[in-house]
């Protein structure tokens, strides 16, 4: 997760740059929205707390995911936060989403606003006193105006909603995030736990241990492979296709970060654990703060153990997210987005899950 208040800057650049191109393009408009229809506006309410108001501004109804937009239970990385000049990481729940169904998406008609209070304290670790600077910064992939233009720029990439950043000053005394979850986690009820060939299972059946075992070992398998490959130095599609167009910078952080994620995955002493509590419809989740705790949920278990968006990819896409191992974020979901994200950032893409979950997976096979 890097810092996304200088990301949303770098982005509105590169969405004026995107406006005037579609407004010159009479071809992009019948499938791309020319101009961003989202205004965000934000309001401190004190304690960490901000109200996000989020207007439609144009004569068209707005179609996103609902988790690309603020909420009070806040289950996504939208915001960009500084301290004192600092990134103020996020804490929360870093979920492997599907395409998003008919009913995860929300509907904003021509000029309705709508509003959430958010208590940012609860997801970014906002315990220590100082000035803190926050804006809103939002892919909107999957986003759409009726009529079907996408709201996407000429690059390929989803745009993006974004607030001004805003100043806010926090006094000290509250709890981390993470703290906050350590505390929750002792006081709730789990369900059985069990150690089975090295790996720590909580609250799942016999079928789904033995499902997720077989998993883990497939993910260890595409671990070690993904970390051959780049040892080895190559540098063909297979690399390029995910990560992007070589530089030795860059091919060294992906190299390090498969090393990590081997090492993590093949621990075999219950440092690891698959938790089978999760019952939303979408893949995994992890807390980037809580090694290596990988909560599976619906979607992993009709899920293929290997091949794309499969069980053992899964489980790369999720370690890939602990602060420990490489941090990433979740900036695009899919292979399409993914390898789009790969050819226009890079950067960005060695800091997006699906890049090394698709790396990994390798489907089709690529040199």
């Amino acid at each position: 997760m890097k810092n996304r208040y200088v990301s949303a800057l770098a982005t509105g650049a590169v969405l004026s740059v995107a406006i005037a191109a579609a407004l010159s393009s009479a071809t992009a408009a019948p499938i791309r929205s020319q101009v961003n229809p989202l205004r965000i506006g934000m309001m401190s309410l004190g304690d960490g707390r901000v109200e996000v108001v989020v207007t439609n501004t144009s004569r068209k109804t707005v179609r996103v995911p609902s988790y690309a937009l603020p909420s009070a239970a806040l289950d996504s990385n939208l915001f960009a936060i500084n301290r004192d000049g600092e990134e103020v990481r996020y804490e929360g729940a870093m979920i492997k989403r599907g395409v998003p169904s008919a009913t995860d998406f929300a509907i904003l008609r021509p000029g309705q606003t709508v509003r959430s209070v958010v208590d940012l304290s609860a997801t970014y670790d906002m315990s220590k006193v100082g000035q803190y600077t926050v804006a809103f910064a939002s892919p909107l992939q999957y986003g759409s105006l009726s009529g079907g233009a996408r709201l996407v720029q000429p690059n390929g990439m989803p745009m993006v909603a974004m607030s001004a950043p805003m100043r806010m000053w926090m006094d000290a005394g509250a709890a981390t995030p993470t703290e906050r979850l350590n505390r929750a986690a002792a006081q709730k009820q789990i369900g059985p736990t069990a150690v089975v060939n090295g790996v720590n299972y909580v609250g799942c059946s016999s079928s789904r241990t033995s499902s997720a075992g077989t998993a883990v070992n497939s993910a260890r398998t595409y671990a070690t492979n993904a970390k051959g490959y780049l040892n080895a130095g190559t540098t063909g599609p297979r690399y390029t296709s995910w990560f992007g167009a070589y530089t030795s910078s860059r091919y060294n952080t992906a190299k390090q970060h498969f090393v990590s994620i081997s090492s993590a995955i093949n621990q075999n002493a219950g440092q690891i654990t698959i938790n089978c509590g999760c019952n939303q419809n979408y893949y995994a989740y992890v807390y980037p703060t809580q090694p290596y705790q990988i909560y599976v949920c619906n979607a992993f278990w009709s899920a293929p153990n290997t091949g794309t968006d499969s069980k053992a990819g899964t489980l790369i896409h999720e370690m890939s997210h602990f602060n420990v191992v490489a941090g990433t974020d979740d900036w695009a979901y899919g292979q399409s987005a993914a390898r789009s994200l790969a050819t226009s950032n890079p950067k960005r893409a060695l800091d997006n899950a699906d890049n090394h979950e698709y790396f990994a997976e390798n489907t089709p096979a690529q040199n």
